[in-house]
This record gives C-alpha cells, sequence and structure tokens, in this order.
C-alpha cells in the first residue's frame, strides 16, 4: 500500500545523505512482467501504490558528470509483510 513516490523518496533520501543526491537523476524502479518498464512506476513525479504480490525492480544508482557511475538491481515481490528479495547477489565491492 505504500505510495510509489513515498518509496522513492526514502531512496532519494539515503543517497542524498551519502552527498549525492543531484547524482540520482532516474527514478527508483518499476513493475516487472511482460513489457520492460510497466506500472508500478517509482519515481519522484509518479503516483500509485505498491500491492501485494506486484513484482517489482529498485535500481538506485548515482552518476557522476564525465566519470560514469554504477547502479544497483534488484528484483523483489510486494508482500504485506515487507519485501521480498529474489536477487541473490552479494553488494560487496570487490577489489582485483
Amino acid at each position: 500500500g505504500a505510495e510509489t513516490k513515498d518509496v522513492d523518496a526514502a531512496a532519494r533520501t539515503v543517497i542524498a545523505g551519502a552527498g549525492h543526491g543531484e547524482h540520482f537523476t532516474h527514478g527508483l524502479g518499476h513493475g516487472v512482467g511482460l513489457e520492460i518498464h510497466e506500472a508500478p512506476l517509482m519515481g519522484y513525479d509518479r503516483s500509485g501504490k505498491l500491492r501485494d504480490r506486484v513484482p517489482i525492480t529498485a535500481e538506485p544508482g548515482v552518476y557522476l558528470p564525465g566519470r560514469g557511475g554504477v547502479r544497483i538491481e534488484d528484483t523483489l515481490v510486494v508482500r504485506a509483510s515487507g519485501p521480498e528479495l529474489l536477487t541473490q547477489t552479494t553488494k560487496d565491492l570487490l577489489v582485483l
């Protein structure tokens, strides 16, 4: 039942707190289904609510002009009890 713009705002608060608010220039994520990007769309200018059992992506990213960037992409299922994370990869930084 969370508003999609509120979920996007929570991600923006974390990224802004790390000093990169102006470098997060796209929406947080979207629904997963038959189309590449479908409802619910999560962005600061989007409206809608997350519903139980709906698969979505969470894709926060930081892009530094002239340098590059990084986006963490997760897929999860919205559950009444909280998110069910489907992505099993680590978020640890690997230095080779």
